[in-house]
């Protein structure tokens, strides 16, 4: 790869720039042979989880959606930040495993899919009853015993500690009563168990501390998958908390060995804008480190790989018949929601609704992204059904559109008296100055129209109002594409980062 002069691509350090920007929360790795497989929580869009594949650990590429069925996706409770939490990718015995929850369909326990191929298809769904909580983990013994490791927890009382037992794989039927293995340092929420044979120990990986700014990794090793645990004397081993650092609420980490016997680890992380507290708002994003081993204990190295500046955009006729894995929706199914025109791009089945819209994740803090749409159509950003704003065309004029909380405005409009209309939404660096002088969000959110290939602004938004800081939950902003009318088509669609 190289840039539009013919130099090298540029290179940035993995301790700053994700591997999979965007938000790609919960990571989860796995290597067979010389090949890589990641894959991340989705919560309320569909399909689900996303996978990943490299041959370096650096560059990735989608190659699909685990739970791309909803027998595999129950719909059950819809909502922001419900659906399919952290999970675990293995390998074991030519096949690939994958266990999750989905917090949708909570009461039917732990979700396990296999699959030969990890592009798909994956198995039927084997759902754990016994084993209510989040955050699954599967390991192998050397007997073949497997283990499911798991945070107990419910939606009254909280979280109740990692537990553990032997489990049939195909009945989902737990071989023996659940048993509490380490329950981590003393930070509250102990969660995400990861369990990894090494040598001749056995090593239990924690998130702790909470997915926000005080998150972090920590280990304990033991005999056993069962243990007994020794905790690290240094935890957490890992964590950016009460730092100046640019990448924060850093954990939910998961180990992975190359080729040639070296390691390294993927964890989530955030960056965040904008005066304090700092607003994130292109969600979780999957980051990588390498790993060296001092004194039998794991150690990230941050900064060990240099990795491609990932700023590429896409352009989308949606004619092909099928939709690139990029595009999902919320609380929805996309053949639910759109359907192909046949002569290229999508038309609507429905509208009024935060969920009536097509969606794919936004990856860069600078960019700008344009619909072509005829007759009707709209192009716009979301963070959940609360928190959104568009422009929309129909009847030849455009108009703004924004929701925060509960309420719901209309910002101007434009009659442009055509059939066909260019829209756009895009972010530039914010106007004003940082507290104390102003207020200084993360961006301004501009909702435009072309006419004459010139965009005419029609709003600019205050980007604090789609960030997790203020709309809370455990999602990212997403592109989302809609019409308000069955008779419009959205012909294109592209995305296009800026340099900031």
């Amino acid at each position: 790869m190289r840039d539009a002069v013919g130099a090298p691509p540029q290179l940035v350090s993995s301790e700053i720039q994700p591997i999979v920007s965007g938000f790609h929360p919960d990571p989860t790795i796995c290597r067979v042979g010389d090949d890589y497989y990641l894959a991340h929580s989705s919560f309320e869009y569909f399909p689900a989880a996303p996978i990943f594949h490299s041959r370096d650990l650096v560059t990735w590429t989608q190659i699909g959606n685990i739970l791309d069925r909803r027998t595999q996706f129950r719909a059950g409770t819809a909502g922001p930040s419900t659906g399919i939490y952290g999970s675990t990718l293995r390998h074991h015995d030519g096949r690939f495993w994958f266990a999750t929850t989905n917090v949708s369909d909570f009461e039917s326990g732990q979700v396990i899919v296999w699959a030969t191929d990890p592009a798909g298809p994956w198995s039927d769904p084997v759902f754990v009853p016994e084993a209510i909580g989040i955050d699954p983990d599967l390991c192998w013994d050397d007997d073949g015993t497997c283990y499911l490791t798991w945070h107990v927890l419910d939606f009254t009382v909280g979280g109740q500690g990692i537990r553990q037992a032997p489990i049939d794989l195909k009945t989902g039927a737990l071989l023996e009563p659940h048993y509490p293995v380490w329950q981590g340092s003393g930070m509250p929420m102990a969660e995400g168990p990861h369990l990894y044979r090494i040598d001749d120990s056995w090593y239990i990986m924690l998130a702790e501390g909470g997915t926000e700014r005080g998150h972090c990794v920590t280990i304990a090793r033991g005999p056993s998958p069962r243990g007994p645990f020794e905790s690290f004397p240094g935890n957490p081993m890992f964590t950016h908390r009460s730092s100046s650092h640019p990448v924060q609420n850093v954990g939910h980490a998961d180990l992975v060995q190359t080729p040639d016997g070296d390691w390294a680890a993927v964890y989530l992380g955030v960056r965040p804008r904008g005066s304090t507290p700092g607003f994130h708002v292109l969600g979780r994003e999957t980051f990588l480190a390498g790993v060296d081993w001092i004194d039998g204990w794991p150690v990230f190295r941050e900064g060990r790989f240099d990795l491609p500046h990932d700023a590429e955009g896409f352009a989308e006729e949606f004619a092909e018949g099928s939709l690139d894995p990029r595009w999902v929706a919320p609380d929805s199914e996309p053949a639910s929601v759109a359907e192909f025109d046949s002569e290229g791009g999508l038309r609507f089945l429905s509208w009024g609704e935060a969920t009536d819209v097509l969606c794919t994740r936004v990856k860069d803090f600078v960019w700008l992204a344009d619909a072509d749409v005829e007759v009707a159509g709209a192009i716009g950003l979301r963070l959940d059904d609360r928190h959104w704003c568009a422009v929309i065309f129909e009847g030849g004029r455009a108009h703004a559109t924004v929701q925060i909380g509960d309420i719901r405005q209309q910002l101007g409009s434009i009659d442009l008296g055509t059939r066909t209309a260019t829209l756009r939404v895009s972010t530039t660096p914010p106007a004003t100055a940082p507290v104390p002088f102003g207020y200084a969000g993360p961006d301004d959110v501009v909702l435009s129209v072309l006419r004459d290939g010139e965009a005419i602004e029609i709003a600019r938004l205050d980007g604090r109002y789609f960030s997790t800081e203020v709309a809370a939950g455990f999602t990212g902003r997403m592109l989302a594409v809609g019409a308000p009318s069955r008779d419009g088509v959205v012909r294109r669609v592209t995305y296009r980062p800026v340099p900031d």
